[in-house]
């Protein structure tokens, strides 16, 4: 009897399995990275009693700064800016601007830049998928990161990962489209800078895609959507959020030429300022990738690309001469080895691994 309930068990649990997925992939990166762009906070080294001190400096100029805004908001309900406001205002940026000096002879280095430094991370990501009888998709996702992360898209050093797991997105999909919840995790759907929101509803209405992401809170910039279509070698791209001035909103418009050259045009108004009208030029022709965009702003970038055999460069500069420069390769069995410099004096390099 023993044996046979052992059996049964068994049965339930390999049927129960049957009807949904779990993956488990895994990643991991480590190298070295020096100036990279960074927080006060994370740029921070030496002892503890510098970094407390670093903190509560920041801590006073984000007080002022406070200060002043509730004064003048207080004292502009007729619609008019009082010029002793106006001072105010002014010397709380002076005295913020002393304060950041402070902080850079505190540690030795520019608050929002890294020193020389070493990073090394490493994670598991689970994702579970399943479906109901009625043939509604379900999916979540479970990761666990630990170690010191950089951004090498941005030149970023993001910090210390908590090292705890952490539940990601739980999404369901069916004809009515794709519903997801994720606490503060989904991205502003007009600019990844602007607040996260909660849950997100996506669905296609004949050839166009919609999408609009809500934050249950109501921070500002976190409420988004954006649209699309495409049809004959044209691609239409809106998107909008809600911004503290209004909102904020840009299109994009995309023709493919032929199959190596395609022209884009953007106008971009962030809400409260001029609106900003970009037009970019690109091409890929045996490897090479050339894109070249101007803006009514004075604005412009030149980015060069080459790629063969798994190998990859790229060159981009714009306006202020500021520069970058890549290399990655892939190494086989998952590995790859990136490395880039700019202008700022930042650099990384290091090897990531998938699992």
């Amino acid at each position: 009897m023993k044996k046979l309930l052992i059996a049964t068990t068994a049965l339930v649990a390999t049927a129960g399995m049957a009807s949904a997925d779990i993956t488990i992939t895994g990643h991991a990166a480590a190298g070295i990275h020096s100036g990279l762009d960074a927080t006060a906070a994370v740029a921070a080294t030496g002892s503890a009693t510098e970094i407390a001190a670093q903190t509560a400096i920041v801590a006073t100029a984000a007080a002022a700064v406070t200060s002043t805004a509730a004064t003048v908001t207080a004292n502009t309900a007729d619609g008019s800016l009082l010029v002793a406001d106006t001072d105010a205002a002014a010397a709380a940026v002076a005295q913020h601007a002393d304060e950041v000096a402070v902080l850079d002879a505190i540690d030795g280095t520019a608050a929002s830049n890294s020193g020389d430094g070493v990073y090394s991370n490493a994670g598991v990501d689970f994702t579970m998928t399943g479906a109901t009888d009625n043939g509604i998709t379900f999916s979540a996702t479970v990761n666990i990161d630990a170690g010191t992360e950089i951004d090498t898209g941005d030149f970023e050093l993001d910090g210390a990962d908590g090292g705890t797991a952490g539940l990601g997105a739980v999404s369901m999909t069916g004809s009515f489209g794709t519903l997801t919840f994720d606490d503060g995790g989904i991205d502003n759907l007009y600019n990844g800078d602007y607040t996260s929101a909660d849950v997100s509803y996506s669905t296609t209405v004949g050839a166009v895609s919609l999408s609009v992401a809500h934050d249950s809170a109501g921070v500002a910039q976190a409420n988004s959507m954006s649209a699309g279509y495409s049809a004959s070698g044209m691609t239409f791209a809106l998107a909008a959020s809600e911004d503290t001035a209004g909102t904020s909103a840009s299109l994009k418009v995309s023709y493919a030429l032929n199959d190596t050259v395609s022209v884009t045009g953007k106008t971009d108004q962030v809400a409260g300022a001029e609106s900003v009208q970009t037009i970019t030029a690109a091409t890929t022709l045996n490897g090479v990738s050339v894109a070249l965009s101007s803006a009514n702003n004075s604005t412009w970038d030149v980015d060069l690309g080459y790629t063969a055999g798994g190998f990859a460069l790229t060159y981009g500069v714009d306006e202020t001469d500021a520069w970058t420069a890549t290399a990655t390769t892939a190494l086989g069995g998952g590995a790859t080895f990136a490395a880039g410099v700019s202008s700022d004096d930042e650099m990384y390099a290091g090897v990531s691994f998938a699992f």
